[in-house]
């Protein structure tokens, strides 16, 4: 089905707001751009107004979408819970319908990036997929039979905290041997660290990138990329506990594809994902999907929450507008 018109995508970070005015095949045609303070949560909705003002002065805008980290209810208006940001039951999308005058649509910033990629990236053409996107944390949506998984209350794919480890490390939730506790950046600089601390000979290269500092993800991608043996195990490592997770996954949900997204994937995807494919196959509890579930690097980028953003505003206004006719 197609989705015609113009719509404003912002994703909205803990500092900085970006805006996208995105078509109807998911090309971004123009940028916004604007800082804001997560302590101000009312200042970051009149930044957010004033970025769609900037898209809209020159083309028709039909809907604006917005992508937030957080809990957002079934209505995709209200946001329940954000984690960056003082937002609790907060009807965001109303209240910033009232300032734009445009339909607004609220979604959780994965399932924003799940859509883009459903829809115009290397999801396009599959009826069941999941993404992950591993940054800091790692998040998740869910594409089943072609529409958006969110779950009866809006918090479907928080698929980081699976438990893929019982009693296993400590994650940040307070809980333990959840998925983002072995395959997330956080994951990836906890264990390198470690190591520095444990036997600094191993980590001299991280350490040497690192200038002396705390190692991070992007330390030992570039160590590994040096051939550093103790970094590239690190991502071996890595891989082979997100492929495990995506055996869970597939034993429940047998998507056709998943999706790897985030910093990492971008920096480090050709590093981690044939350890992925190891890990998944030595955990599946059933081998027949083995050989056709896909697991693949996203295309979209950084550009996937805003593109997500505006393309489900869009295709919620004109079902609207559907309705009504």
């Amino acid at each position: 089905m197609g989705y015609e018109g113009l719509a404003v995508g912002v994703d909205i970070g803990g500092t900085n707001i970006l805006a996208g005015l995105v078509d109807g095949e998911g090309n971004i045609v123009a940028r916004a751009r604007r800082v804001t303070d997560p302590a101000d949560p009312t200042s970051i909705e009149a930044e957010v107004a004033a970025a769609v003002a900037e898209l809209s002065e020159r083309d028709e805008v039909v809907a604006v979408g917005v992508a937030a980290a957080g809990f957002v209810a079934p209505d995709s208006s209200t946001l329940l819970f954000a984690p960056n940001i003082a937002w609790r039951d907060h009807p965001l999308g109303a209240r910033l319908t009232e300032r734009i005058g445009l339909p607004v649509t609220v979604e959780n910033d994965a399932n924003a990036a799940a859509w883009a990629e459903f829809r115009f990236g290397n999801g396009r053409g599959r009826h069941d997929m999941v993404m992950l996107t591993l940054g800091t944390g790692l998040g998740g949506g869910i594409i089943a039979g072609g529409k958006l998984f969110r779950g009866g209350f809006g918090a479907a794919a928080e698929l980081g905290h699976l438990t893929i480890v019982p009693d296993g490390h400590y994650c940040g939730c307070g809980r333990e041997g959840c998925w983002e506790a072995y395959a997330s950046g956080t994951a990836l600089a906890n264990l390198a660290n470690s190591i520095a601390t444990a036997d600094p000979e191993a980590a001299t290269v991280m350490s040497r990138l690192a200038e002396g500092g705390p190692i991070g993800g992007a330390h030992v991608t570039a160590a590994a990329r040096q051939g550093d043996a103790v970094a590239v195990r690190l991502l071996r490592r890595f891989g082979y506990y997100l492929g495990r997770g995506i055996a869970t996954l597939a034993a429940v949900i047998d998507p056709e594809a998943v999706i790897i997204g985030g910093g990492i994937a971008t920096a480090a995807g050709d590093l981690i994902i044939p350890s992925a494919e190891d890990g998944f196959r030595a955990n599946l509890s059933g081998q027949g999907i083995g050989g056709r579930l896909q697991i693949v690097t996203a295309l979209l980028g950084n550009d996937a929450g805003m593109i997500g953003a505006a393309d489900s505003a869009r295709v919620a206004s004109t079902s609207a507008v559907l309705s009504r006719a």
